[in-house]
């Protein structure tokens, strides 16, 4: 097999606009110039037959994009000179793909059944990831059950998980889209802002008594979440008149610092560790989702591994030309790289997955945000799209016009679920119209000609013209149930992998992040010194120190 360390790395110093298919797809791009939606439909009322797919119970609708068949072999000519199957295959090989930090990616054993081989240095992964989800089952069932109490013997009805990004965003995502798999006995909250108003709005109205922390940080130096730890500290000792014994029954953490957790007073026996090949924007299915699996039970959590796993084998196994997690990547990048758009929306039209599109924002822009190829050359082409969105039908009001009428491109993902939660189904029938009506109208618009056989005055039709030919895809789940939440991750988290391998990037390095946390270390202990502390930054932040100390009443 070839190795993840020499996989492109002639091309990579050629750079991707060298490869005959990325030359080819440039001359296309100028050929398909006025060829629209409309047209190829037009063309061929039946495409849908050969753009939709079906697997993990969800039907993907690729038709309503600006694509030929054309189009679709020379983006596959492009995944393959780009080595995207030797790529795939080093990535669940457990080679080191993540050249930078020299690390595995192997989120996939996070979720691989107990009788897989998955080694990285040699060593089979899988059996230490499933002793640590029977360590979380075998907790759950404790905190659940009611046999792990608090400090006063009462039962814990509400767990806080106290994280940031990954730590928090995949967790808090999957919890409110499967609200309706948790028991009314246990809650869950979140905190991740270290402005202090986050941890006291979500502590506001609990009990100390009943109440869990769970503390999420590999390193346990993760400066926001130990600044809110440390305030969920204080405040547990308050409640129990600063009996550290108190910490023990109200904290658990995830972490792989035993030390630094023993320090804070939580038992390491409570600690649920996970390994450096598991970024944090693709460690939902790991210890970090402890909140969730509490919430909804281990049952029901295994539930959800199981449809991650299914997704993961369709993207290992299935041929390139019905790939569906490879054609979505490879979409994006015709869009990003050939069409010249920037941004992408996605539009879950389900309230249970409201904070669906700001978890793919950090799973996107934290992987494919990135400037120099796998081999350190700067990059002469657009990287990694601009995620954004919010649910259906309340973005209809707010954002819908400029996908309309505007002069931007945004190609749009509509995520639906035939099977309504709810018992209000009439409801739903008027949800999963709009979209499908949101969709058809952005891939055909209205014309003039249409506009004036319905009546509207002349001097209005300008003003209403649609153009149409706003391209979009149509995930279309049966249910949105454990199973089918995690192939829908799954599903975003192998295109993106997709779009990486083609940009040929590091998509699981984040060292941008780092830059941002080293200075405000140091300011945060410029903005408390005791006396005026010698600035050396540039004006513009030495005035904005001095402005905040004046402002809390400290020397300057």
């Amino acid at each position: 097999m070839t190795s993840a360390r020499s996989v492109d790395r002639s091309r990579s110093a050629a750079g991707r606009r060298g490869l005959p298919a990325w030359q080819a797809l440039a001359r296309h791009a100028d050929e398909q110039q006025g060829v629209t939606v409309r047209s190829l439909f037009d063309q061929d009322p039946d495409r849908t037959r050969d753009l939709a797919f079906e697997t993990c119970g969800m039907y993907v609708d690729f038709s309503k994009h600006r694509i030929t068949r054309t189009t679709l072999r020379l983006l596959l000519d492009l995944a393959q000179q780009c080595e995207v199957t030797q790529r795939r295959d080093a990535m669940f090989a457990g080679e080191k793909i993540n050249v930078s930090e020299q690390r595995a990616v192997l989120h996939v054993a996070l979720r691989a059944p107990r009788d897989a081989v998955i080694t990285v240095d040699g060593h089979n992964v899988v059996p230490g990831v499933h002793r640590v989800l029977d360590r979380m089952a075998d907790f759950s069932r404790r905190v659940r059950s009611g046999e792990w109490t608090g400090h006063t013997g009462r039962r814990i009805h509400t767990v806080i998980n106290i994280g940031i990004g990954g730590s928090d965003l995949g967790p808090r995502m999957a919890y409110q889209a499967l609200l309706p798999y948790a028991g009314p006995q246990l809650s869950a909250r979140f905190v991740s802002n270290v402005d202090g108003a986050d941890f006291v709005t979500a502590t506001a109205d609990l009990d100390p008594a009943e109440t869990l922390f769970i503390v999420s940080s590999k390193s346990w130096h993760t400066l926001e979440t130990l600044t809110n730890a440390r305030a969920a500290r204080q405040w547990i000792l308050d409640a129990f008149g600063s009996d550290t014994a108190a910490v023990a029954k109200h904290f658990v953490a995830v972490s792989t610092n035993a030390e630094g957790v023993a320090e804070f007073g939580i038992d390491p026996q409570n600690m649920f560790g996970f390994w450096d090949w598991v970024g944090g924007r693709y460690s939902m299915d790991s210890a970090v989702g402890l909140s969730l699996m509490l919430a909804i039970g281990p049952d029901q959590f295994t539930e959800l591994l199981a449809g991650f796993h299914e997704l993961d084998e369709h993207f290992r196994t299935t041929r390139p030309e019905h790939n569906i997690p490879l054609l979505m990547g490879l979409l994006e990048v015709w869009y990003n790289n050939f069409l010249g758009a920037q941004t992408q929306a996605v539009l879950p039209y389900s309230h249970y997955l409201e904070h669906l599109p700001s978890y793919l924002q950090q799973l996107e822009m934290e992987s494919n945000g990135k400037h120099v190829t796998l081999a350190g050359h700067h990059v002469d082409y657009q990287t990694g799209q601009i995620i954004w969105g919010q649910p259906g039908t309340n973005g209809q009001h707010a954002f819908y016009q400029l996908l309309h009428q505007g002069t931007k491109l945004v190609p749009a993902d509509f995520i639906g679920v035939a099977e309504p939660l709810s018992k209000l189904t009439e409801q739903h029938d008027l949800l999963l119209a709009n979209m499908f009506a949101q969709a058809e109208a952005l891939a055909f618009g209205r014309s003039e000609d249409q506009l004036r056989e319905a009546g509207v005055p002349e001097e209005q039709i300008p003003h209403r013209v649609c153009e149409g030919n706003r391209p979009s895809t149509t995930v279309l789940l049966d249910r949105l149930s454990p199973r089918r939440l995690g192939s829908l991750i799954a599903l975003y988290e192998h295109k993106v992998f997709i779009e990486g391998v083609i940009w040929d990037i590091d998509s699981f390095d984040q060292w941008g992040v780092e830059l941002g946390k080293i200075l405000a270390t140091t300011i945060t202990d410029e903005l408390i010194a005791d006396n005026p502390p010698a600035l050396a930054h540039d004006s513009s932040t030495n005035e904005l120190i001095r402005r905040y100390r004046a402002a809390r009443n400290r020397p300057i």
